[in-house]
């Protein structure tokens, strides 16, 4: 296994033959130099779409953990994904999650945005790269940074359900509603509503501070130990983060999510031609939890269904069965409950956090890069060489410890004039196990090589020249536990040669030519091995002659760029090319012998073949503009952007093949073929503006991206000219248009058929958008954007004011454009599923011109719902990401001691949320959204 991949890694290394740090100008300051694919670049010398984050300075005058802190205020065009897609992250150059690394441990993160700028890394990177790079040692005497943390998680809001006797009142309605006898007599919702016996007529509350706190804490420390001299630099990093739970019910009174890393970067110079680099890595998570799923039940758990707990002492002593139950219980809770439940409700989460047991969560990250660097220049000036290697390791396993409990069902009755249980329903049986066990296993394997040949050098003094040629490969293969997971046969691979050949003028003529030469063992042979070529332009005008006059132009500069890239990142599986037959039962045809004995199944097609299956592709132009204006006032940077994604698969069962290649249901003969085409367009911007103003230092950032897509081709075959996909947003949402609801059995009748169930007044009416007299999935149109990739407007501010010792630093971002729905059980109240307040507003024949829902019923609604006009609403919102003020201590405070340096401050994140649909953006039915509140220092030594 891992032989093979050497021997793929060593090919690659053998046909490396040149390489370049794409450093146009060798006299560049470093602190000037850009992170790019296997190598940097000057700023000033960039002609790629990418945005950089200086994560190290970043952290100075804000706290997170988050290696990707700030991206979405700070870098146009980021969203969580990149330009609309789903980037790669490196780490150091090697494929790994982001959250392998903290923040404290970065120096920056480049994202890489056009497809030239992540060409050379093949097929892998085709969407886009997040490239994270790790702080490293400078050659200065040791140094030592110790920063700590402590912060607190606010709730911002829950769920509001109604209480017990609220919804067996609107239940009742709901059957009433349905032609049903009402479910629930007047007594019990008057002895629930007067809290007459809590265990008999109970009324649950999940939100309780029986079973939360008012917020739950978080801790983390860090210590980094840097420096070097001239043979070696060398970085440390080690950190510890603590937090636990918001739950104080059960075995979560003992939850808690602990993480502890260390980091250590060593550059050393073995000769005067020859350097290493060395950076490993080691993070341990360990996990605790009680069982059971309480955020999930707490939104569909009727608060009237049973009590969780029954009290013994309102048990009747004189039912042996009774008294036996409670001698040889296993789960006496206090000494004082049994657990209560019914036969459908064998399990809670209540009784889950009480007696089920817990499990320990436990995960082993190493992270292992290896570099050696030669200078050529013996041999050619200007010639290097580096070579790479990694290796990363993850092993996640969970120690449990499970007991199977009974619950019981109790028969009230009423004793003496006390209520009393006079019988119990045993559920399930206690079954204690003594011993933790291994509940699940997985392991994880990425092994990384590169080796890459520089060369860059400056003729007749302004002709600067640059090149390179890389071979880069990457494998991960996963197994888990196969009583849990099943791992993947194939593991995901990248093998890639890459060129780049550059060229400038004086800085101010750029032209560079990249490309990669990917492999795939997705598609069939013959179509496994593709070019991927970009080209790059550029043209600083600001040097120009006619130029000179301009003086509010600092410098200003266009590129431009077009590449196509190969990828096989959309074809989801291996073998798609290659035609299927199935024998099992119900995957092929039933056949009975002519003299009516038992036949059996035979084979049938599952899927035809295609030899000619080939790459998707991304073709894509961008031109931008990076400018400094005003004596260096404000710095822009703008992209336009237009990529074709050419090639995705489709299996032609609606235009390109005749229905007869599909024999039935689950029998065809239609391969997957390259077809559909979508397409991606916009622009991003960066502004930014740093003025004086006596004491004060104001900095302001505002960046955005406004973006479009759209479906270019389609296999598709509809009735109605409105439905087809092709034209039309690849995230555009499709539901119907409400038109209020049907006030009485006349304006049923008068209105198009609905075909959606038994329709009733009080139920949502939808217009008849085709005209037939039916409302069916014809009726279905584009309602918006949903923006689940990008949305058509997205934005981010930051902001810095220094004063004295002082500064203040926030950061937020925002969106307008796209709409969603109120579609989840909150709003959605299926069945005998609780009701929240928004059923408030419901529809009778007294609330009828002001309600503000459907009316109720005891079926799933399907009339009702379904995405519509009706629950839609718009995701226009701007979000206060962060806030932190800092105060830094003046130098001479500490002078004569070990201090170097002393920084304080005090901060909040998740702090603010500006919308009309502000309460239910920061709603949640599961685990609730929590501002942070914290405070920390920062000392150096």
């Amino acid at each position: 296994m891992n032989r093979k991949f050497i021997y793929i890694g060593c090919t690659v290394f053998a046909m490396s033959l040149f390489h370049a740090r794409g450093i146009q100008a060798q006299e560049e300051n470093k602190d000037s130099l850009v992170n790019v694919a296997f190598g940097t670049v000057a700023q000033e010398d960039l002609t790629h779409a990418i945005s950089t984050v200086n994560t190290s300075e970043l952290t100075k005058k804000v706290n997170s953990s988050s290696s990707l802190v700030g991206l979405e205020s700070l870098i146009g065009g980021y969203t969580g994904n990149v330009w609309g897609q789903e980037a790669l992250v490196l780490v150091d150059g090697v494929p790994r999650s982001a959250s392998n690394v903290r923040a404290s441990e970065i120096e920056s993160v480049s994202v890489m945005k056009d497809a030239a700028a992540v060409v050379l890394y093949g097929s892998r990177a085709a969407k886009g790269v997040i490239l994270i790079t790790t702080k490293r040692g400078k050659n200065e005497p040791m140094r030592i940074d110790v920063r700590g943390n402590a912060g607190i998680n606010v709730p911002k809001s829950y769920p509001k359900y109604l209480d017990s006797d609220c919804y067996m009142t609107l239940y009742n309605e709901a059957c009433r509603n349905d032609g049903l006898s009402p479910k629930y007599s007047a007594s019990d919702i008057y002895n629930t509503a007067m809290g007459t016996n809590p265990y008999r007529y109970p009324n649950i509350d999940f939100y309780s501070s029986d079973y939360l706190k008012k917020a739950y804490y978080n801790a983390d420390v860090t210590g980094e130990v840097y420096g070097g001299n001239d043979r070696t630099h060398y970085y440390l990093n080690f950190g510890m983060d603590y937090s636990n739970d918001l739950l104080k019910y059960g075995e979560s009174k003992n939850a808690y999510n602990m993480r502890f890393n260390v980091r250590g970067n060593v550059d050393m110079t073995l000769a005067s031609w020859l350097k290493a680099t060395t950076n490993a890595a080691v993070v341990f998570t360990n996990q605790y939890a009680g069982r059971g799923n309480f955020w999930g039940t707490a939104s569909t758990l009727r608060p009237n269904w049973f009590a969780p707990l029954l009290p013994i002492d309102m048990m009747d002593t004189s039912v042996a069965q009774i008294q036996e139950y409670i001698t040889n219980s296993n789960h006496l809770i206090d000494g004082k409950y049994l657990l209560g439940g019914t036969s459908s409700d064998m399990t809670n989460p209540f009784a889950d956090l009480l007696a089920a047991g817990y499990v320990k969560e436990k995960a082993r990250m190493f992270m292992f890069d290896v570099s050696l660097a030669a200078d050529l220049g013996s041999l050619l000036k200007g010639l290097t060489f580096k070579t790479s290697y990694s290796v990363d390791y993850t092993s996640y396993y969970s120690e449990a410890f499970s007991e199977t409990y009974a619950v019981y069902e109790p028969t009230w009755s009423q004793v003496n004039g006390k209520d009393m249980i006079i019988a119990l329903k045993k559920h399930n049986e206690d079954k204690k196990d003594p011993n933790e066990y291994v509940g699940k296993s997985t392991y994880d394997q990425t092994m990384t090589f590169s080796a890459q040949f520089d060369y860059a050098r400056t003729f007749a003094k302004y002709h600067n020249v640059a090149a390179t040629f890389i071979g880069w490969g990457y494998q991960t293969q996963n197994s888990a536990d196969e009583n849990h997971e099943s791992s993947d046969y194939h593991r995901t691979s990248n093998v890639n040669l890459g060129l780049r050949a550059s060229y400038n003028y004086n800085h101010k003529y750029y032209a560079d030519f990249s490309g990669a030469v990917i492999h795939s063992a997705k598609l069939p042979e013959g179509k496994r091995n593709a070019f991927s070529p970009s080209v790059t332009l550029g043209w600083r005008i600001s040097k120009e002659k006619f130029m000179e006059n301009v003086k509010f132009i600092n410098d200003l500069k266009i590129t431009a760029s077009y590449a196509n890239l190969h990828q096989d990142l959309d074809i989801s599986d291996y073998y798609l090319y290659k035609g299927t037959f199935s024998k099992r039962q119900n995957e092929g045809f039933y056949v009975q012998w002519h003299d009516g004995t038992a036949g059996g199944w035979t084979p049938a097609s599952k899927r035809g073949d295609n030899p000619n299956l080939g790459f998707v592709t991304r073709e894509e132009f961008r031109a931008g503009i990076d400018a400094t204006l005003f004596n260096r006032l404000l710095k822009l940077n703008v992209n336009y952007f237009r990529q074709d994604t050419k090639g995705l698969l489709t299996q032609g069962s609606s235009s390109i093949y005749p229905t007869y290649f599909a024999l039935s249901s689950n029998s065809t003969f239609m391969p997957w073929i390259n077809y559909n085409e979508d397409r991606r367009s916009g622009f991003d911007f960066a502004l930014s503006t740093n003025k004086k103003f006596g004491d004060f230092d104001v900095t302001l950032g505002f960046n955005g991206m406004v973006y479009s897509s759209e479906a270019l081709k389609r296999d598709e075959l509809y009735d109605e000219d409105y439905q087809y996909r092709k034209g039309r947003a690849l995230d555009a949402s499709y539901g119907y248009v409400c038109e209020g609801f049907f006030q009485d059995q006349t304006d049923i009748d008068n209105h198009a058929r609905q075909t959606f169930g038994t329709v009733k007044p009080g139920d949502l009416k939808y217009k008849d958008i085709n005209e037939d007299g039916v409302i069916d999935s014809k009726d279905q149109i584009e309602l918006g954007k949903n923006g689940w990739s990008a949305p058509p407007f997205s934005f981010g501010l930051n902001l810095t004011v220094k004063w004295k010792n002082f500064s203040l630093f926030a950061m937020g971002s925002g969106q307008t454009g796209s709409v969603d729905f109120k579609s989840s059980s909150y709003y959605w109240n299926r069945g005998t599923s609780k009701f929240s307040e928004v059923v408030w507003g419901r529809w009778t024949e007294d609330t009828k011109d002001v309600a503000t829902y459907p009316r109720l019923t005891t079926t799933n609604g399907d009339n009702n719902y379904r995405n519509s006009t009706f629950w839609m609403y718009k995701r226009n919102y701007f979000r206060l990401n962060q806030v932190q003020l800092t105060y830094d201590f003046p130098e001479n405070t500490f002078k004569g001691t070990f201090v170097r340096g002393l920084s304080v401050y005090c901060g909040g994140s998740n702090l603010l949320t500006i919308s009309k649909e502000r309460k239910h953006m920061e709603l949640s039915t599961g685990s609730p959204q929590c501002r942070n509140f914290y405070a920390g220092f920062k000392a150096a030594f």
